[in-house]
């Protein structure tokens, strides 16, 4: 009488043990207290996309353009229109900055954020920017589908996006991470932005967060 191969009740932990970790858990442990910050212009999906990676990755998700208003207690254009720009950037920078005390979190910026020195420092040092990048065709027919945008009120919305392309672009390129956010799934662009993380990560095995 043969006798059974005795079956070893430890295998399947094992094997689960052996298993690689998943993307996004693989993202989550690294990020440690760091944000993943998106940045690109008005169009480029970044709080469409940011709600879903958040929501991939266990991470609240916060729009900094909503937290200004809120704490603003109005919207932007009446802050742009009753105190200006300037005014307007410096509570900019002070509520990035709380937020990114708040990390780790997913967090969508306005367009202009990433151009000011100090907000683009801030980040820096307390997360992880990713550009969402879009190409003109894509960005107008998002814009157009929401018919509150300032910028729809210009007679000529593409020409101004062009112009807004021309300087934000080059900053945008000095993002740690750039994902091209074209028509299509908006999983398809999350699943970009965890696999662009991911590499970014391998490459900074050493760092700290």
């Amino acid at each position: 009488m043969s006798e059974e191969a005795p079956v070893d009740s430890a295998a399947p932990a094992v094997e689960a043990a052996r298993a690689p970790a998943t993307l996004e858990k693989r993202v989550r442990t690294r990020l440690g207290r760091r944000a993943i910050v998106l940045v690109g212009l008005m169009g480029a999906g970044k709080s469409t996309v940011g709600r879903r990676l958040a929501s991939r990755l266990n991470l609240h998700f916060r729009d900094a353009d909503h937290e200004i208003e809120a704490a603003a207690g109005m919207s932007i254009p009446d802050i742009f229109a009753i105190y200006g720009e300037p005014a307007f950037r410096g509570g900019e920078r002070r509520v990035i900055a709380r937020l990114l005390a708040e990390a780790p979190m997913v967090l969508a910026t306005g367009g202009g954020a990433f151009m000011d020195a100090q907000t683009r420092d801030a980040i820096a040092e307390g997360g992880i920017s990713v550009w969402l990048r879009a190409d003109i065709a894509v960005l107008m027919r998002r814009v157009r589908k929401r018919s509150n945008r300032p910028l729809l009120q210009d007679p000529d919305p593409e020409g101004v996006m062009r112009r807004l392309m021309a300087v934000r672009e080059p900053v945008y390129a000095t993002a740690d991470v750039t994902v091209e956010s074209q028509d299509g799934s908006h999983d398809r662009v999350v699943d970009a932005v965890l696999g662009a993380l991911d590499a970014w990560l391998d490459s900074r095995s050493d760092d700290t967060p």
